[in-house]
């Protein structure tokens, strides 16, 4: 009689081996450019036209430290601005009010068409187009008339500029906030007798900072490199108070490392910030519960759909 049992496998001496794939190729192409990229950094850092004393000599001197401190006012003034005026053009787009809509609609096309360099020489110049500012109460003798010259000045100029340009943008990125929230947020705030724009303001927006947060601090970033342009009008900022002294002493590349180390360090902490938030927000939304506004919902339908009966029927 043959006997038909097999043996059992021995696991110990039969396991598989998992054996990664090889990529020379991968290798060889990292170590090109790895050593393409010392060359370039070492030839810059050695080049005997690059005084590097000076370079960090002039960090920490004062008209740099006054640039800074009016490169971060534009930043945070502006892009708050921004942020404002993105707010009110996206619910205008959304609005059913037809001359509303085409109001931002033109806004949008005018500000996004245009540079940003033309808008701000454009601000400050508005003197050219209008004098002076009046206002005047009809038919009395009570108003005041201020001269442009004195009311836009180099820092205002920037300000509306970047601003107002700004805002075309972020309405875009409200506006696609806005769409990713689900139409049943709004159904349920209208089932609890909101209008739409407490709806908006209670129930929609909220919920839109998880797809508006991460383009705003890209925006951010950019909004801190485009006050570099203001220099054309010579409003002090960062690049401004680096040409000054560079106008002065010549030494034009190191001032503009200067400038460029500054403004990758506040670039740095801008990105910091802005991941620290994403993710505190990701956090958030993770353990969130279910909006306060959908559960009730679900309740008052749940208290008007009638009970089954007994056999199963309703």
């Amino acid at each position: 009689m043959i006997n038909s049992t097999l043996p059992e496998p021995n696991t110990d001496q039969d396991e598989l081996r998992t054996i990664a794939r090889r990529h020379p190729w991968r290798w060889v192409s990292a170590l090109v450019a790895l050593a393409a990229g010392t060359g370039i950094v070492w030839a810059f850092a050695s080049s005997p036209n690059i005084v590097w004393s000076e370079v960090g000599s002039y960090l920490t001197t004062r008209s740099i430290l006054e640039g800074i401190g009016l490169t971060l006012l534009l930043t945070l003034v502006a892009q708050s601005v921004g942020i404002v005026g993105g707010v009110v053009l996206a619910v205008m787009r959304r609005s059913r009010n037809p001359v509303l809509r085409m109001i931002s609609g033109l806004y949008l096309w005018i500000f996004r068409g245009t540079p940003v360099l033309i808008q701000i020489i454009f601000w400050y110049n508005l003197a050219l187009i209008f004098p002076a500012v009046a206002l005047h109460v009809p038919f009395t003798s009570f108003g005041f008339s201020v001269e442009t010259n004195s009311l836009i000045t180099p820092v205002a100029a920037a300000i509306v500029a970047l601003g107002l340009n700004e805002a075309a943008y972020m309405a875009e990125i409200v506006r696609g906030g806005l769409l990713s929230v689900e139409q049943g947020q709004s159904d349920a705030a209208t089932t609890l007798g909101m209008t739409r724009g407490q709806a908006m303001r209670h129930v929609i927006l909220p919920q839109a900072l998880r797809t508006i947060v991460p383009p705003t601090g890209n925006e951010l970033i950019n909004m801190l490199k485009n006050t570099s342009l203001v220099s054309v009008i010579a409003a002090h900022e960062l690049l401004t108070a680096s040409q000054q002294v560079y106008a002065v002493n010549y030494l034009v590349i190191e001032l503009l490392i200067v400038a460029s180390i500054w403004y990758l360090a506040l670039s740095t902490v801008a990105s910091l910030a802005q991941a620290y938030l994403e993710r505190r927000l990701q956090v958030v939304l993770r353990v969130r519960q279910q909006p306060w506004t959908t559960r009730a919902a679900n309740h008052l339908a749940s208290l008007r759909s009638p009970s089954p009966t007994s056999d199963g029927k309703s």
